[in-house]
């Protein structure tokens, strides 16, 4: 019954306002949050967000992720990336999978304008203090494609616009919806975005998750299957909705993990991706970084030269990481979905609108079915 009565308090205040998921009693897992629920809940994390909307066709923007405040070429962090369907531009992912660590910020954006977020990675490290003598450098930039929305042929995003997202870039409440990299993308008919959620293991340990949401299948929240839009009933309608479509998940964590251990938290993503109805299509970039912020497996450049094991956590004291990149990947899909807007765009030879998944009467009906 409160529920029931949040639901309605919510749709009465402001038929508009964005919900997160817990608004609407959807708590993927037994874990509880970190006090913001957002990627940001890792002690370190900062993200960033550049939001281009110029005109009736460009919607699109880009989204930093920084593993910490410093110099990050210098002090890099162990990091693993797992693959579920590669139809995707992922680029830097060749040499974090050889050395097992990050040594940029990682930015998302749409699937044109990955050089240019490229080159901001590049121009922000060879500036940092102490990289004079950098001659190389292993920029990590994710993509989705947001051309449905977007007129991504005109490459609206610039290296300024994404160096922005990285100068900017600060520790706190995470915006979410369509915004930064997710502001012209879609996700299961609706229009999807940027969506972020944590968890806090007994042990004391916080994993964050961030993602860029974008692809396709049969959306379900909390066990519940949701009607595309224009459709009441999962009939005719649902079958239209396209499989195809790609999502980035970065995962954040401040447990003390390898890089083989951190590829297999990431692995664990996709567990809360396939639970939203995923399709994991031949047509999808389905993605998961994950990545370590603790001190004591940072990979400095005194340690580099002289250390050549790290006291990682045991493989034994992994499973309530893996449960919470799961739960929490779950929900930032969700808060993505539900905080997004209604999106129209439209240039000289394309137009769409996309719907935000409505907090209505329908909705609240079947997700109290469900109870």
């Amino acid at each position: 019954m409160r529920l029931l009565f949040l639901m309605v308090a919510l749709m009465s205040a402001h038929p508009a306002a964005a919900a997160r998921a817990r608004d609407l009693g959807i708590a993927p897992g037994p874990l509880p949050t970190g006090p913001l629920n957002a990627i940001t809940d890792v002690p370190g994390v900062l993200v960033g967000q550049v939001t281009i909307d110029r005109g009736d066709s460009i919607r699109t923007g880009v989204t930093a992720i920084l593993p910490h405040a410093g110099n990050i070429f210098a002090d890099k962090v162990p990091a693993g990336i797992v693959v579920a369907n590669g139809f995707g531009k992922l680029m830097g992912i060749t040499q974090v999978k050889e050395l097992g660590e990050i040594e940029t910020p990682i930015l998302l954006t749409n699937t044109l304008n990955v050089p240019e977020a490229a080159a901001a990675i590049i121009e922000h490290t060879l500036g940092q203090p102490g990289n004079e003598q950098v001659r190389s450098v292993n920029a990590v930039v994710g993509e989705t494609n947001d051309g449905g929305l977007n007129d991504i042929r005109a490459r609206a995003v610039t290296v300024p616009d994404a160096r922005r997202a990285i100068a900017e870039a600060k520790a706190g409440p995470v915006q979410e919806g369509a915004v930064g990299a997710g502001r012209g993308t879609i996700a299961f008919g609706y229009k999807g975005g940027i969506g972020t959620s944590s968890r806090r293991t007994a042990d004391g340990f916080t994993v964050g998750v961030l993602v860029q949401s974008n692809f396709g299948g049969r959306l379900i929240l909390a066990g519940v299957p949701i009607p595309p839009p224009g459709d009441k009933t999962l009939g005719k309608q649902a079958a239209k909705v396209s499989a195809d479509g790609s999502i980035m998940i970065v995962v954040a964590t401040d447990a003390p993990l390898s890089d083989r251990n951190l590829t297999r938290l990431a692995a664990r993503a996709m567990a809360g991706l396939a639970r939203t109805g995923s399709a994991f299509s031949n047509g999808s970039g389905d993605y998961a970084i994950a990545f370590s912020t603790s001190a004591a497996v940072r990979r400095t450049p005194a340690r580099r030269a002289t250390v050549t094991a790290y006291p990682e956590l045991g493989n034994e004291d992994t499973t309530p990481l893996f449960i919470a990149a799961a739960d929490a990947t779950e929900e930032a899909i969700a808060n993505s979905l539900l905080a997004a807007q209604t999106i129209s765009s439209r240039d000289t030879t394309t137009g769409d609108t996309r719907q935000a998944l409505a907090v209505d009467a329908a909705l609240v009906k079947r997700l109290l079915g469900r109870r």
